[in-house]
């Protein structure tokens, strides 16, 4: 008997441990979106660029020239990608064939076993994210689709994307707020070159 009273009395309180656990993660989750809720626009967008800041987006989405430090971001192309008036460059170099990579020198540009990706625009212009929805960044960015569609193919090296897909989508929406908030950059970057073709 004092078996059994003690097997349910020990239940009981598990059930008890588990309740309080789960009362106290969503008391968490809805203080956090509380708190995210209370944020003003500019405390979002700002926050994203942030994130663009220290994500190194502008390491191969923003055109640069060399200035006295190295290679500098032109302010007036910041984030809009590969430019389509540049020269593709031809790849004779055999050691793409052996599993290297290689960089055009302000990184706007990639080539690998993949084939030639180019970085994409990011500014709010048709030719980048102009049209996108929030959704479809999201998806973009934590689930590879390019253009964030379900039927688009995977996004191609050299984007991080495994780094990018745990990504809280509260930030990843701080980002699309930023990115949708700074100067459209009229410019269709390329499609990307398979392997067989470079």
């Amino acid at each position: 008997m004092k078996k059994i009273n003690l097997h349910k009395l020990s239940i009981i309180l598990l059930a008890a441990f588990f309740c309080i656990l789960s009362c106290t993660n969503n008391e968490s989750s809805r203080s956090t979106s509380k708190q995210e809720d209370n944020l003003s626009s500019a405390e979002v967008i700002a926050h994203g660029k942030y994130l663009v800041t220290i994500m190194g987006c502008n390491d191969c989405h923003s055109p640069k020239q060399m200035g006295p430090k190295g290679p500098e971001i032109i302010p007036e192309l910041m984030l809009s990608g590969f430019p389509a008036d540049r020269p593709i460059i031809e790849f004779k170099d055999t050691m793409l064939q052996k599993g290297f990579a290689t960089f055009y020198p302000d990184l706007t540009a990639a080539a690998g076993p993949w084939g030639m990706s180019f970085a994409a625009n990011l500014t709010p212009d048709e030719s980048g994210i102009g049209t996108w929805t929030e959704e479809q960044f999201i998806k973009a960015f934590t689930e590879g689709k390019l253009k964030g569609l379900d039927n688009g193919r995977r996004i191609l090296p050299p984007m991080p994307l495994e780094n990018y897909s745990a990504m809280k989508h509260e930030d990843v929406k701080a980002i699309f707020k930023y990115l949708k908030s700074i100067k459209p950059v009229s410019n269709v970057v390329p499609s990307p070159i398979p392997p067989s073709n470079i």
